[in-house]
């Protein structure tokens, strides 16, 4: 394998094949002035064209990594989500968040696509549609991916001390093998450190499957103790409402929306897949959208109805001590620890974004195009946030409040209110069409639950 090199005088045609049957000489992605500039720059050495640049990734990776992303810490707060509005209200809006989500996962698909190449992100698009907001919008996705993946951190710092209890019960409240700061400390350095610095998605995609079985098995808990444990008290009848809506929905809405949110990474599942055409595309949405809906639906609907109005905010905390708890225990921290690189790799991502606005010397308003951060600026960043998530998770260690300021937040903005704006902004001057008019009830939906939702947060973490 050596050097190749790229005639000026070659024909487009030739240029194009090289790259691929994919492409197509009058493909509108592929312009012929950017022929010609690749021909005339280009000195490509084939040793580096590695599976990190090639785009090689199956719809299998596409859907376990939105999956993963999705099935998170979501699912542990939603029977007491449910639990605020009661059984019917709450399998409603379970559907809701999932089509709305799905909805938005879809618009931003079609808004990928009017990128060039395999460049799509939140601030290429941005370029093409609101150039000024562009560093708004990466400055709300890396506020969203961060708060989450401290969530991923605080959700290991519960749960372990209380493996540690199931495998050996005689181990003292006051033990360092219970202290919370220790596991996530452990966690941190032992796994979640080497896997944040991979560049790739397509990289997680065999622990993503592995996380996937991870949720299985907490939904196997969730059966098994509704169903066929018979030592397990169920709660009173008066304890489950087919429907309680008090103002406190407005706090647990978030819960919601957050739990089917995994549009930041959306843009790289577009870019690494193999063959990103729209009907790939949608088969990749509706799987992880269908598939993480029944999973919700499931440990919403039978957490709630095995522990009624008292269902706590995480949900395999609430089980009796066991060898077979311990083990859904032990399943949720390697499904969480497996979801924060998946949350840190967009951050990264839109950090990047951010910093290149102000620092570099490019017009980055006329291109939205960048290199790839070098290996310094890569491992700085990705050091930052490492050590970011760390100090807040050690410090905080409410996960509903987490999760209710980051869902009416970041979760919002990432899921309606951005893919709807840019779908519509892309499409104003076509005529009106069902797709066109959803995104903008998408849009105004999601500025409505954001202003409302995050205004009586603030006003209870006040009171």
């Amino acid at each position: 394998m050596g050097t190749k090199y790229v005639d000026i005088d070659t024909p487009a045609s030739s240029v194009i094949s090289s790259f691929g049957p994919s492409l197509d000489e009058n493909s509108p992605l592929l312009s012929r002035s950017t022929v010609t500039s690749y021909a005339t720059t280009t000195d490509v050495n084939e040793d580096t064209l590695n599976e990190d640049h090639i785009p090689n990734a199956s719809p299998f990776s596409g859907i376990f990594n939105l999956l993963n992303t999705i099935l998170g810490t979501g699912m542990l707060a939603m029977p007491a989500a449910v639990a605020t509005v009661g059984l019917l209200p709450g399998i409603l809006f379970t559907l809701i968040s999932g089509i709305a989500s799905g909805t938005g996962l879809y618009f931003l698909s079609e808004s990928a696509d009017r990128v060039e190449g395999r460049h799509a992100s939140f601030f290429a698009v941005a370029q093409l549609t609101y150039p000024g907001a562009a560093v708004w919008f990466d400055t709300a996705i890396a506020i969203k991916c961060f708060g989450v993946a401290v969530s991923y951190l605080i959700i290991i710092g519960d749960i372990m001390p209380q493996v540690v209890i199931s495998f050996d019960s005689s181990i003292p409240n006051d033990s360092i093998l219970m202290d919370r700061k220790l596991w996530i400390t452990a966690v941190m350095f032992g796994l979640l450190i080497p896997l944040s610095f991979k560049r790739t998605l397509d990289s997680f995609r065999h622990i993503s499957a592995l996380a996937i079985l991870a949720v299985a098995y907490l939904c196997a808990i969730v059966i098994y103790y509704y169903f066929f444990s018979v030592d397990f008290p169920k709660p009173p009848p008066e304890d489950i409402e087919l429907v309680h809506l008090t103002s406190g929905i407005l706090g647990k809405l978030p819960v919601f929306i957050f739990g089917f949110t995994c549009h930041q990474n959306l843009f790289s599942v577009h870019n690494e897949l193999k063959h990103n055409d729209r009907r790939s595309m949608v088969r990749v949405i509706l799987s992880s959208i269908i598939t993480a809906g029944v999973f919700y639906e499931l440990i919403s609907i039978l957490g709630y109805l095995s522990f009624g109005k008292h269902a706590k905010g995480n949900i395999i905390l609430e089980y009796p001590v066991s060898w077979f708890v311990a083990g859904g225990r032990l399943a949720i921290v390697i499904c969480v620890l497996f979801g924060y690189p998946l949350q840190i790799h967009p951050c990264r991502g839109s950090v990047d974004k951010i910093l290149l606005r102000f620092t570099s010397n490019k017009d980055v308003k006329s291109s939205p195009y960048s290199d790839p951060p070098s290996t310094i600026k890569h491992v700085a960043m990705t050091t930052a946030l490492l050590i970011g998530t760390y100090v807040i998770a050690i410090t905080v260690s409410q996960l509903d409040l987490v999760l209710a300021f980051v869902g009416s937040t970041g979760s919002t903005a990432v899921s309606f209110i951005l893919p709807g704006l840019f779908y519509f902004k892309l499409n104003e001057n076509e005529p009106w069409t069902f797709a066109k008019a959803s995104s903008l009830v998408l849009t105004i939906f999601g500025f409505t639950v954001m202003t409302v939702c995050l205004t009586y947060n603030v006003l209870n973490l006040i009171r």
